[in-house]
C-alpha cells in the first residue's frame, strides 16, 4: 500500500493505493476530473526525491507527491 498526496492547489484528500508503478497511478489519476487536469503540469516526488519515469517501482510504504507547478517572487 502507498500513500499518494496533493500538495498546494489540488483540493483533494490523501489516498492509500495498492500499485506497483507510477503508471497504475497515472490511469487512475485519469479517471479523476478533479486531479486530472493537473497530471501533465505537475512533478512527481516517491519519498520526497523527485522522479520521472512512470515505469518507477514502488513498494509497500511509499509516499508519492503530487507537486503542482508554483508562481513566486
Amino acid at each position: 500500500m502507498v500513500k499518494v498526496e496533493f500538495l498546494g492547489p489540488i483540493q483533494k484528500e490523501a489516498l492509500e493505493l495498492d500499485i506497483v508503478d507510477l503508471n497504475e497511478l497515472a490511469v487512475i489519476l485519469q479517471k479523476d476530473e478533479e486531479v486530472k487536469e493537473w497530471l501533465e503540469s505537475c512533478a512527481v516526488a516517491v519519498n520526497d526525491t523527485l522522479v520521472s519515469s512512470l515505469e518507477y517501482p514502488l513498494k509497500d510504504g511509499d509516499k508519492i507527491s503530487l507537486l503542482p507547478p508554483v508562481c513566486g517572487g
